[in-house]
């Protein structure tokens, strides 16, 4: 398991994505963090605190997406509460690093 930063690492990284990243051919209800090893320093799971179109996330993982980038998986209730689906565009704001 990654180690906990003490304090959180306080990030300001905001962008634009669809949902949908390509895992081996299948698409996933998920959303590619752009340049994640540059901003990460690896493409190791790592936890954060994100706001999805202004939508608290708090301790949720980056998982690698197996292309050498990570991923926000986005569950069907998170998409419900979004009121969007695969393929649909929103705006991320990752706001904590929880773990090294």
């Amino acid at each position: 398991m990654p180690a906990r930063l003490d304090p959180p690492q306080p990030l300001d990284i905001e962008f634009v994505a669809s949902i949908g990243v390509d895992v081996k051919g299948d698409v996933w209800s998920a959303i590619q963090v752009p340049n994640s090893a540059t901003l990460f320093g690896s493409l190791r799971s790592v936890r954060v605190d994100v706001a999805v179109d202004d939508i608290l996330i708090e301790n949720i993982g980056l998982m690698p997406t197996g292309s050498g980038e990570l991923m926000l998986s986005v569950s069907a209730a998170l998409r419900k509460k979004l009121g969007k689906d695969v393929g649909d565009v929103v705006r991320v704001a990752l706001l904590r690093r929880l773990t090294a």
